[in-house]
C-alpha cells in the first residue's frame, strides 16, 4: 500500500458500523483504514504513503468499549490508550493498562488506539507484549459479516495475515483476575519508545507464569522454559513468595533465552562476545524480567 506517487488521497468514507467499514474497504481495495492516525499521518507526513482513500473508523462507537463473554473481556479495537489507562479498565487487565499508560504523551495516548498498535505492529509497540503473554486473540471482520479469531501472536509473526477488506474488530483477552505486570526502559526520562519491556502474567488457575519481551525483536518473545522453570519453584498454594537468587536467575534467564550467545565460529573456535551494547541490553532485560515477577508476586 506504500507507493511514490504524488497524488492526494480522494476520498474520505465515515461508516457507522463495522461491517459498513468493511463493505466501503471492499469497494475501495486500495484505501486504508484510519482510527487515531498517530502510525498513518507520521507515515504521509514523511511522503512513505499516500492513499488513495481513507476509511475512518472514529463513528464506530461498538469498536470503543468492551464487554465481556465467557471469562474474557472482547476489547474495541478503537479503544483509546487514555481510555485503558483508567483505573475501571486497570482492575480488569492490570498490565494492559500499565502499558496503555506509558503509551507516549497525552496527545499519542488520546488519539492512539489498541487495534493501531496491533495492525501497526511496530517492534516497539507497548501493548504487544502484553497481549503476547495474555495469549490474546482477535476477531478479525469480513465481508458479509464474517468473523473469525486469530491468535494475536499468529498475526505479529505473518502465520495469518489480514486479507483484503478484513479489518481488526475486536480483541479477546482472558480474565485472569491474578497479578499482571508491564515495565519497560527507554532511552531517556519520561514518555519514550521502548528499547525494551518485559511483561509477566501469573495464572493461578494452571499454576503457570507467562512472560513476554518486547521491543528487542520485530514480534514480542516468549521464554517458554523459563516460565514453565520459574512456575515450578512457586509454592501457588502458599504465599507464592520466591528468595532474591530465583528472582535473579529468572531475568537472567529470560534475558539468555531472548538474546542468546552467538555462534561458535564455524571452524571451531570459540564463540565471539556478544557487543557491549547486546550485553547491556541483555542486562536491561534481565533487570525488567526480574523486578516485574517479583512485583507480581509480591
Amino acid at each position: 500500500m506504500t507507493t511514490h506517487a504524488p497524488q492526494a488521497t480522494q476520498s474520505v468514507t465515515l461508516p457507522a458500523s463495522l461491517d459498513e467499514a468493511v463493505a466501503a474497504l471492499g469497494a475501495m481495495p486500495a484505501a486504508v483504514p484510519v482510527a487515531g492516525g498517530t502510525d498513518l499521518m507520521s507515515a504521509v507526513n514523511k511522503g512513505l504513503l499516500r492513499p488513495s482513500g481513507l476509511v475512518g473508523l472514529g463513528r464506530i462507537s461498538e469498536l470503543r468499549g468492551w464487554h465481556y463473554q465467557d471469562g474474557h473481556a472482547l476489547l474495541g479495537a478503537g479503544l483509546t490508550h487514555a481510555r485503558m489507562g483508567r483505573p475501571d479498565f486497570a482492575a480488569l487487565i492490570p498490565a494492559l493498562a500499565a502499558s496503555a499508560r506509558a503509551a507516549g504523551p497525552p496527545q499519542i495516548r488520546n488519539a492512539g488506539t489498541l487495534g493501531g498498535n496491533i495492525a501497526t505492529a511496530a517492534p516497539t509497540g507497548d501493548a504487544l507484549p502484553v497481549l503476547a503473554a495474555l495469549e490474546a486473540e482477535l476477531v478479525i471482520a469480513g465481508p458479509g459479516g464474517a468473523r473469525r479469531e486469530i491468535p494475536v501472536s499468529h498475526l505479529l509473526a505473518g502465520r495469518d495475515m489480514l486479507e483484503p477488506a478484513e479489518l481488526i474488530g475486536f480483541v479477546r483477552v482472558p480474565l485472569l483476575h491474578a497479578p499482571q505486570v508491564f515495565l519497560k526502559a527507554t532511552g531517556r526520562t519520561g514518555p519514550g519508545r521502548a528499547t525494551a519491556s518485559v511483561a509477566v502474567v501469573l495464572d493461578p488457575a494452571r499454576r503457570g507464569v507467562r512472560c513476554a519481551v518486547g521491543a528487542i525483536a520485530p514480534m514480542p518473545l516468549r521464554p517458554l522454559e523459563a516460565e514453565r522453570w520459574i512456575a515450578s519453584l512457586i509454592d501457588w498454594d502458599g504465599e507464592r513468595g520466591l528468595a532474591p537468587d530465583a528472582l535473579a536467575a529468572f531475568g537472567e534467564y529470560v534475558a539468555a533465552a531472548c538474546i542468546p550467545d552467538q555462534a561458535p565460529l564455524a571452524d571451531g573456535g570459540e564463540a565471539p562476545p556478544l557487543p557491549p551494547a547486546v550485553l547491556h541490553l541483555r542486562r536491561t532485560v534481565a533487570a525488567l524480567a526480574r523486578r516485574a515477577l517479583g512485583r507480581a508476586l509480591s
